[in-house]
């Protein structure tokens, strides 16, 4: 099988303690940050009805260092900065499925 096809999910904890599964989709730096996006990660039996619900979408998260050390994925609270990084995120997707095309 051909391992461009293969999902990376990874498992977050949220400041509530709640488990969040996310399939990772890419990663992209803009002004000096990175940037990672993820969809929710739904089981098979919900993919269906999965796209009418509003809580299924491109999660955008950017990385952060603690004081240098440990890396954290944080939402992003700034909307223009959220609004351009969700283009640049798009454009990338565009940009692969125009290139698989050819």
């Amino acid at each position: 099988m051909d391992e461009s096809f293969e999902s990376t999910f990874i498992t977050l904890t949220d400041e509530d303690g709640n488990e969040i599964e996310l399939e990772y989709l890419d990663t992209i730096e803009y002004n000096g940050s990175v940037y990672m996006s993820f969809f929710p990660a739904i089981p098979e039996e919900e993919a269906e009805t999965a796209e009418d619900n509003d809580d299924y979408g491109m999660i955008i998260l950017k990385v952060v260092s603690d004081n240098g050390e440990e890396e954290e994925l944080v939402t992003i609270d700034d909307e223009q900065e959220l609004n351009t990084v969700y283009d640049l995120f798009m454009e990338s997707l565009f940009e692969d499925e125009e290139e698989d095309g050819e």
